[in-house]
C-alpha cells in the first residue's frame, strides 16, 4: 500500500460557515482531519497541519517554508506522492513556486475548495479524494506540480482561478486541463514539454506587478523606480502594447537595469512583440522589455521571483521567459 504525505495549509477547505450569519471562518482544528479514514483501504496517510491560513495570509517565505518541507520528504524517501490543501485565492502561485522550485518524480499534487466544509454542495472532501486519487496514480509521475480541482487535472504552469466563486473556477485558459478524474480512475492525455526548476535558498527579492488600463500615465511606474526594487511585470494590452504616455517612465525602470517582464492581461492567448508603434510590442521589446509566454501576470511574478533569488544567472534574464 502506497503512503500519502498531506501537508493542510488552511483556506475554505479548511473552514466552516456560520449556520446563523453565513460568515466563513477557520475552524480550531482542520476538518478534514476528522475524515482521514475514509482512505484507510487505500492509502497509508501521513497527515501535517502545516499551516492553517486564510489564502490572502499566503507569503513567498511561507511557500519556501512548504517547498524544503516537501523536499525533505523527498529526500527521506517517506512518501509515495503528496498532497497540499490550500486557499483557493492564491492556490496557483503557491502551486507554481513548488512547481519551479522542486525536483522529484513522484506526484505532488495541490487541492482546495470553493465552499467551507458544512455548506450544502461542499465540494471540500471530494477534491480533496480526487488528489489522493490523482497522487496514487502511477501516471501522475513526472508531471510537475498538479492541481486538482472539480474532477479536472492541471498544471500548475498555465492553471488559473477564474471565478469568484464557482466550483469550476479552476481553468487553464488557451491549453486546457491535461486529466480527468473519473470516480476513482485518473485519465491523463497531455503533458507539458519541458520542465524547469531552480535551486534556490531565499525569496527576498521585491518585485512589483502592474495592470495597464486606457489613458495609463507613468505615474505608478515612477513611484516603483526606488533602488529597493528588484523587478517588474506588466500586463499589458492585448497582445503586449503600452498607452504612449506609460513610456519615458518605463525607459527611466530599464535605465535603472531593472528588469521589466511584460504578459498579457486577456485571459486568453500569449504576448508578443507584433505591433509597431509608439507602445508597440515591437519597440517595447527593442527597449528591453522581456517578454513572457503564456504566463499570467501573478505567474510571471513567481517566475521572475524565484529566477532572480539564484546565486548566480547562468544565461541572460530574457532566456529564463
Amino acid at each position: 500500500m502506497k503512503t500519502i504525505l498531506v501537508l493542510h495549509t488552511g483556506g475554505t477547505i479548511s473552514m466552516s460557515e456560520d449556520q446563523t450569519t453565513g460568515k466563513v471562518s477557520p475552524n480550531s482544528e482542520n476538518p478534514l482531519n476528522k475524515r482521514g479514514h475514509l482512505f484507510d483501504n487505500v492509502a497509508n496517510m501521513i497527515v501535517e497541519d502545516f499551516f492553517h491560513l486564510p489564502s490572502p495570509h499566503m507569503t513567498p517565505d511561507k511557500m519556501l517554508l512548504l517547498k524544503n518541507r516537501i523536499q525533505q520528504a523527498i529526500v527521506a524517501n517517506e512518501a509515495d506522492g503528496i498532497v497540499i490543501t490550500h486557499g483557493t485565492d492564491t492556490l496557483e502561485e503557491t502551486a507554481y513556486f513548488l512547481d519551479l522550485t522542486l525536483k522529484t518524480t513522484i506526484p505532488i499534487v495541490v487541492t482546495g475548495a470553493m465552499r467551507s466544509i458544512n455548506e450544502v454542495g461542499s465540494d471540500g472532501l471530494y477534491n480533496f479524494q480526487s488528489a489522493i486519487w490523482v497522487a496514487l496514480s502511477q501516471e501522475a509521475k513526472e508531471k510537475g506540480v498538479l492541481v486538482v480541482m472539480n474532477d479536472e487535472i492541471h498544471t500548475a504552469r498555465y492553471v488559473t482561478k477564474t471565478h469568484t466563486s464557482n466550483v469550476a473556477t479552476f481553468q487553464t485558459p488557451t491549453f486546457g486541463p491535461i486529466g480527468l478524474i473519473s470516480k476513482n480512475k485518473v485519465l491523463f492525455f497531455q503533458k507539458l514539454i519541458e520542465e524547469e526548476v531552480y535551486s534556490i535558498e531565499t525569496v527576498s527579492k521585491t518585485i512589483f506587478l502592474l495592470k495597464v488600463y486606457a489613458g495609463m500615465d507613468g505615474t505608478l511606474f515612477d513611484a516603483i523606480n526606488q533602488p529597493t526594487t528588484d523587478g517588474l511585470v506588466i500586463e499589458a494590452l492585448g497582445a503586449g502594447n503600452l498607452p504612449p504616455a506609460t513610456l519615458s517612465a518605463l525607459n527611466r525602470l530599464i535605465a535603472n537595469h531593472i528588469p521589466v517582464v511584460l504578459v498579457s492581461r486577456s485571459f486568453n492567448g500569449i504576448a508578443q512583440d507584433v505591433y509597431d508603434y509608439k507602445g508597440g510590442g515591437k519597440q517595447l521589446k527593442e527597449a528591453g522589455v522581456i517578454f513572457a509566454t503564456g504566463l499570467s501576470g501573478p505567474k510571471a511574478r513567481i517566475k521572475l521571483q524565484v529566477v532572480l533569488s539564484q546565486d548566480t544567472l547562468p544565461r541572460s534574464l530574457e532566456e529564463y521567459f
